[in-house]
């Protein structure tokens, strides 16, 4: 239906049912943490019985730790642990879904067990921030990069403070604004232009979206708030699209017969506002005075400009080769969000393990120079020599990211780096494997390495790509060389 046709449709909204929903959400909520009752809670001592040994469906004995990972846990060379998390909505964690993202216990464990307060953390790959939030709330300094630009909005209104009084005034305001909702409130020069978006979206969601955007643009707030209002209208752009809410890739598929109402962006919006609220002002209550986080707009996990021997600690969960398109992925969000208008392809091909490459790239076969990556290079690229290619590129790029963060962490520093497998054209890629060779390649001494059994994602994988472990690997900087600067504190960097 054309815009100027549903200019004179009405479908008022109910705060009191939006209200009342949120209120059985909430209590669903915590009737299944009281369920859950055995594991500790956020940041307090951790007895003995979260953790035991359990089964896996392959008849593998593997240890299991309910909430909370004791900082001392025992760890051998090869030990599977299953690590049942019960915070991936506590806080601001849960402001908006992201693939493939850490739970929040295991970055809060490393760090707490390879870093002490007031040191400086690095997170080469932030991606939402989970990392640099963990590190926050524990008194860590830290640092996180991303090429992506909405990686890093919602990283940095993750880890952002919001003035109590402001964020209510705001949600009493925005919430007024949707139950008056109209369409001719609505100019057609307010409507964003981007590709294919009357594919994506049905005009009067289209409609109710640019009209949410304008209100928040509109509010007389602090630029954090209206930041944390924008990542609540980007965490329901997805479900109120055309497209499949649980697939790596943004695509529409007619066999799921998606059903999309008039006032369903309205609805979801309020619903978001009022949920997320309560958990940003709970966070900002929590974090600790002169603690700082930055995440640097023009920076690469791959070239960072900072001085050799910075960081005391890097946690990271890089890419994982052939998986995850981030892009694609959160391509209606970042046109939403204002950060892109035409097409991604520039930003997809700034990704480590990107699909954007030429013809030109895989016309031969390219090896790493370690045996057990360049054997199974070879057996892809009989099959596809640009997945062959692609995978390559993957490597060769976290070559240069271990690198690069070998030169800024200390002397004895580690870097944990959290990776899993999967299937390329059939075969095994072992990434952890092939991370660890590089690794040794430039000059990290392998500590240890542990799996981590996967039991959930947010987006579905098919079965025959699907990661079922992510190995843990502790890399660590030998102590000897020559000394690295001294002090912890993020270090000023001149403004342009």
């Amino acid at each position: 239906m054309p815009f100027q046709q549903l200019r004179t449709m009405h479908y008022p909204i109910s705060l009191e049912e939006i209200h009342a929903r949120v209120a059985r959400k909430n209590d669903r909520r915590a009737l299944k943490k009281t369920n859950g009752a055995k594991h500790p809670s956020l940041f307090e001592e951790h007895p003995a019985e979260n953790v035991h040994e359990t089964v896996n469906e392959f008849g593998e004995t593997l240890v299991r730790v309910d909430g909370d990972i004791p900082v001392d846990l025992p760890i051998a060379e090869g030990d599977r642990f299953l690590f049942i998390s019960y915070d991936q909505s506590i806080l601001t964690h849960g402001l908006h879904k992201y693939p493939a993202k850490f739970f929040p216990e295991l970055p809060r464990w490393l760090i707490r067990r390879f870093s002490k307060k007031g040191q400086l953390v690095l997170d080469p790959f932030a991606g939402s921030g989970t990392t640099n939030l963990e590190s926050l709330l524990l008194h860590r300094h830290s640092v996180g990069i991303d090429v992506d630009p909405f990686s890093r909005f919602l990283a940095r209104v993750k880890t952002t403070a919001l003035d109590k009084e402001d964020v209510l005034a705001a949600q009493d305001e925005v919430l007024r604004r949707c139950v008056q909702f109209a369409p001719e409130k609505v100019r057609p020069t307010d409507v964003p232009i981007f590709p294919y978006r009357d594919s994506w979206f049905d005009p009067e969601i289209t409609l109710e979206l640019t009209y949410l955007r304008k209100t928040i643009d509109d509010l007389n707030c602090s630029q954090e708030t209206a930041d944390f209002l924008r990542i609540c209208l980007s965490s329901i752009v997805r479900s109120v699209s055309n497209a499949d809410d649980n697939c790596t890739r943004t695509v529409i598929r007619k066999r799921l017969n998606k059903i999309v109402l008039p006032s369903d962006a309205l609805r979801r919006f309020a619903e978001t506002v009022m949920l997320n609220v309560p958990r940003v002002i709970a966070f900002s209550e929590r974090r600790p005075e002169n603690v700082r986080v930055e995440f640097p707009p023009d920076m690469d996990s791959r070239s960072m400009r900072f001085p050799d021997g910075t960081f005391d600690l890097a946690v990271t969960s890089p890419p994982y080769a052939n998986a995850v398109d981030y892009p694609r992925t959160h391509q209606l969000e970042i046109y939403w969000l204002g950060l892109a208008e035409g097409s991604l392809t520039p930003l997809k091909r700034k990704h480590v393990g990107t699909e954007s490459v030429s013809a030109a790239d895989y016309a031969y076969l390219h090896q790493t120079g370690h045996s057990r990556a360049d054997v199974v290079l070879s057996q892809i690229f009989e099959k596809d020599p640009r997945r062959s290619y692609i995978a390559f590129k993957y490597l060769d790029d976290m070559r240069q990211n271990l690198r690069e963060v070998f030169r800024v962490l200390k002397r004895g520093a580690a870097y944990i780096v959290v990776v899993g497998n999967n299937r390329i054209r059939g075969e095994l890629f072992e990434n952890w494997k092939y991370i660890m060779d590089l690794a040794e390649e430039v000059g990290f001494h392998v500590e240890n390495y542990f799996g981590s059994e996967i039991i959930k994602h947010f987006i579905k994988v098919p079965r025959e790509e699907r990661i079922n472990t992510d190995w843990i690997l502790i890399l660590r900087k030998p102590e000897v060389g020559c000394s690295a600067p001294s002090g912890s504190a993020l270090p000023e960097r001149k403004k342009k």
